[in-house]
Parts: C-alpha cells; sequence; structure tokens
C-alpha cells in the first residue's frame, strides 16, 4: 500500500507491506531508482511476517518538500537525516535498515550516528559514508574515473540541461552498464522512471553529486551532521555485506578492506552474476541476509 507521511522538512511517501506488528525492516533505494528496487524482497519479507516500508528518498516519485525556500541539497547527511525523521514519523523505534548506494548511505550513517534505532544493517556496496575531504582532492585510478563519468557530467551546465532532459535515457543506460547481465525489460525500466518526473529530482541529483567532491554547498541545516560524517564513524550494529561481482560502477574490490568501519558482527559475501542492482537481481539473497539479521 502507498501511503505518504510529513516530517519537519519533506511529505515523504513509501510502500507499507506485511505485518503492521511484524519485525519493522525499512528499505532505501538507490539513484537512478526508485522503491520498486525492492519489490520482490519485500514480498518475501512481508510474507515471513515482516512489516516492510520502503521510503522514496527526497527528489523522487511522491516525495515533496514542504517549503519552496529549503535547499533542495542531495547531501549524504540530508538523506541520512530523513530516514531517522521517517522512521519517527511512522513511529517506528528501530529496525533492521536495507539499502543500496544513496539509499545505502542513508542507512550507514543512521546506523553509525543513531545504533540504538537499527537492529541490524544491509548494505549492499559496503560501507557508504562519504570521505568529502578526501574527494575532493584525491583522483581515482582511471578506470574508477572513467565509471563516474556521469558525475563528473553533473557538475556542468550541459550535463544539468542533460539529465534534465534526457532523464530516462541516462537511467536506462546507466542500468545496463551497472548492471549487465539484468536483462530488465521496459515495463520494469517505465515503472521506475515515472519517479524521476519529481520536480526537485534534478536539483538534488546536481547538488548530490556536486556536494560530494566539495564543489557545491549544503544546506546549513546538516552542518554539524556533516561533521560528524567527515571523521567516518566505525558502525556498531550487526552488519552483513553483499556485493555484486558485475557491479558496473563499484566493483566488488571497492569493499575489500570495509570491516575496518564496522565494530560489531560483520560478514561481506559476493553475489555471482548480480550487478549494482543486486536487489532486482538476486532478491532472495538479499532477503535471506535481512532475515538473518533480525534474529
Amino acid at each position: 500500500m502507498q501511503r505518504t507521511v510529513r516530517t519537519a522538512t519533506l511529505e515523504i511517501g513509501y510502500l507499507d507491506t506485511g505485518s503492521a506488528t511484524g519485525p519493522a525492516v525499512i528499505l532505501m533505494h538507490g539513484w537512478p531508482s526508485d522503491v520498486h528496487d525492492w519489490d520482490a524482497v519485500a514480498e518475501r519479507l512481508s510474507h515471513g511476517g515482516f512489516h516492510v516500508l520502503v521510503p522514496y528518498i527526497r527528489g523522487f516519485g511522491p516525495t515533496r518538500f514542504l517549503d519552496a525556500a529549503t535547499p533542495r541539497s542531495g547531501q549524504q547527511a540530508a538523506i541520512g537525516a530523513d530516514l531517522r525523521d521517517f522512521m519517527d514519523a511512522v513511529g517506528i523505534d528501530r529496525a533492521v535498515l536495507g539499502g543500496y548506494d544513496w539509499g545505502g548511505r542513508a542507512a550507514c550513517i543512521v546506523a553509525a550516528l543513531w545504533p540504538e534505532r537499527v537492529r541490524g544493517l544491509l548494505t549492499i556496496g559496503g560501507y557508504q559514508i562519504q570521505n568529502i575531504a578526501a574527494a575532493g582532492r584525491r583522483p581515482a585510478d582511471a578506470a574508477q574515473e572513467h565509471r563516474y563519468w556521469y558525475q563528473w557530467y553533473f557538475h556542468t551546465a550541459r550535463g544539468r540541461e542533460g539529465l534534465t532532459r534526457n532523464r530516462r535515457e541516462i537511467a536506462r543506460l546507466l542500468w545496463r552498464l551497472w548492471s549487465p547481465n539484468w536483462n530488465f525489460d521496459e515495463a520494469t525500466f517505465a515503472a521506475t522512471a515515472a519517479s524521476f518526473n519529481n520536480p526537485d529530482y534534478v536539483d538534488v541529483t546536481v547538488n548530490s553529486y556536486c556536494h560530494r567532491y566539495g564543489n557545491a554547498p549544503g544546506d546549513a541545516a546538516f552542518d554539524e551532521l556533516e561533521r560528524g560524517l567527515a571523521a567516518q564513524p566505525r558502525i556498531g550494529v550487526p552488519t552483513i555485506v553483499l556485493h555484486g561481482a558485475a557491479d558496473g560502477v563499484s566493483p566488488p574490490e571497492h569493499s575489500e578492506g570495509n570491516a575496518k568501519f564496522f565494530s560489531a558482527r560483520y560478514e561481506r559475501r559476493v553475489i555471482p552474476v548480480a550487478g549494482h542492482f543486486l536487489s532486482r537481481e538476486t532478491p532472495e539473497a538479499a532477503a535471506e541476509a535481512i532475515r538473518e539479521l533480525a534474529e
């Protein structure tokens, strides 16, 4: 069932399935995608008695800012705070969190800064709290810089206009590049692409990719949170990392050394054949990890 809830900043659209009295699970989507990332996972968990909530991140689908004056920031502290505020608004004190890409970053942030709210963490792709100071001054290797072409593109006026005009084409291309073994059909893509029509999609996207390299200001409301994240805080909740062996934007070697960022139970699993959109490609692997974290 699709619902909405208000925080101090946003009206957040979300999907709500399963048993309202079951263990709470909140699943966070990535960019450029939406809540349908988790359809097959949510179905499995709902049938198993879990209460599954999947919110649309700011800038996607029906989620809207309440005030026209609020900066359309896509910085990491904003999406992390949004997840915490969403939990408050729907009355969930503690949950298993799962996510990848932007959504994985939000889940990692809540787990790091408010661990009392997190029963367990599934992060697809590893530790995802950005080291903005280092990113702004230290180039990656040539292959990774190539994989991040879209991020540099969005730093330019041409890239902003390209995203405005060609948001669907860019997303479709990235889906194919990032999950090369996933043969999604047009109906699957179209169901998610509608979320890119959100009026804040371009502004939030561009700010996110510029802010993470120190090339755009954040929202001053999140300055204190960003200072905390700059320390690369360790995550002290039980965690399972899944990484697709065929991830075309963040190869599995990126999470190989991530154990140092976690201080509780930690396990990393590389999933054969799966790419970046692992929750769509191998939903049972994600569902099984969440079941284990909820035990």
